[in-house]
């Protein structure tokens, strides 16, 4: 129906579907509140697992990067993330060593700017189990404060006489890690990651309910890299991670090219297909030169929300630079990047 100036009069659909996305963002996420999300699961891979903070050969690791998710149905989901990562103590022929790192990360979800804020300290410690770079284990504690909040300028709600006690929640959370590495041959690694993270599940209600808290959630990892050809390597990855009632499930290969392969001027470039089951087709490129990896991948949409999207999920950004030692044996210690 429209109105004498030819405008649609679909208020009461329209105040429904807003008092709709309220309730879902206020009511059901707190409920079943998830993390932060990225699908570069190991181009900055302490993100995925705080056991990779340090298990690198250098000085130190810098990492960024941003998400945009859904720009074609709503107002977009934006997500960004930045790391670092030190060595504070490296044995012998770096065959074990400390590691401290940080991350810090944001997401802005609708017009509510429903979203996280999040600053987390990292503790790791790697060692060789052989004596060798050629197998490894690493440990690692992750602990920080996140804030969770929304915009109430842009809530309209009715006259209930109900208002919410705060739009910002804050918290404590921790987690930990492990990780293993082994170089079978000279053609093939492989290396396994597991971490559980939000262990102290803290309250995340706006309304004072300690019932409400974020679920824990565990995260598998596993890569190969198998170097079929002399300068060409084939390099599947499976990703699981759990958290409350929700769950995914990445899987797919990456194809490597070493262009070159020296100490002085090291040139890479990687790309690949994942699936992320039910959800999304995801698309790969990185180039890695010298201490230096750039990353793009693009979410292909194909869940139930393809047809609002029209199949466009996500764009992802990624850059890491790694401070490399001039005088350092080139990978001393196995670089967990694509």
């Amino acid at each position: 129906m429209k109105d004498e100036n030819g405008k649609s009069e679909n208020r009461p659909a329209q105040k429904l579907c807003v008092l709709f996305f309220i309730f879902h963002f206020l009511f059901v996420i707190p409920a079943n509140a998830q993390d932060l999300h990225f699908s570069q699961i190991d181009i900055n891979p302490v993100l995925f697992n705080p056991a990779y903070c340090g298990f690198f050969d250098g000085d130190g690791r810098f990492g960024a990067v941003y998400r945009n998710q859904w720009a074609t149905v709503t107002k977009p989901f934006q997500t960004f993330a930045a790391t670092a990562e030190l060595p504070i103590g490296r044995g012998r022929g770096n065959t074990s060593g400390f590691n401290a790192g940080a991350v810090f990360a944001a997401d802005r979800a609708g017009t509510l700017n429903y979203g996280t804020t999040s600053i987390q300290a990292i503790a790791s410690y790697f060692f060789s189990l052989t004596g060798r770079n050629d197998n490894f284990l690493s440990f690692a504690l992750q602990g920080g404060f996140c804030q969770i909040g929304f915009d109430e300028d842009n809530i309209s709600l009715p006259e209930t006489g109900e208002s919410f006690n705060q739009n910002k929640v804050g918290f404590f959370t921790f987690g930990a890690g492990v990780a293993w590495f082994r170089q079978l041959s000279d053609e093939l690694s492989l290396k396994i990651g597991l971490a559980a993270l939000n262990l102290n599940q803290p309250s995340t209600s706006y309304f004072g309910d300690v019932s409400t808290r974020l679920s824990r959630r565990f995260n598998l990892y596993a890569r190969g890299e198998w170097q079929r050809w002399s300068a060409v390597s084939l390099m599947p990855v499976v990703g699981y991670q759990r958290q409350g009632e929700y769950n995914e499930l990445l899987y797919g290969v990456d194809v490597r090219w070493y262009l070159v392969d020296s100490p002085r001027n090291y040139l890479a470039l990687t790309g690949g297909i994942m699936m992320r089951h039910a959800d999304a087709a995801v698309v790969t490129l990185a180039l890695e030169r010298g201490p230096f990896t750039f990353a793009l991948s693009y979410d292909a949409n194909v869940s139930r929300l393809a047809a609002a999207s029209h199949t466009i999920g996500s764009f992802e950004l990624g850059v890491v630079y790694r401070i490399v030692k001039p005088q350092a044996r080139y990978r001393q210690l196995p670089c967990p990047i694509i």
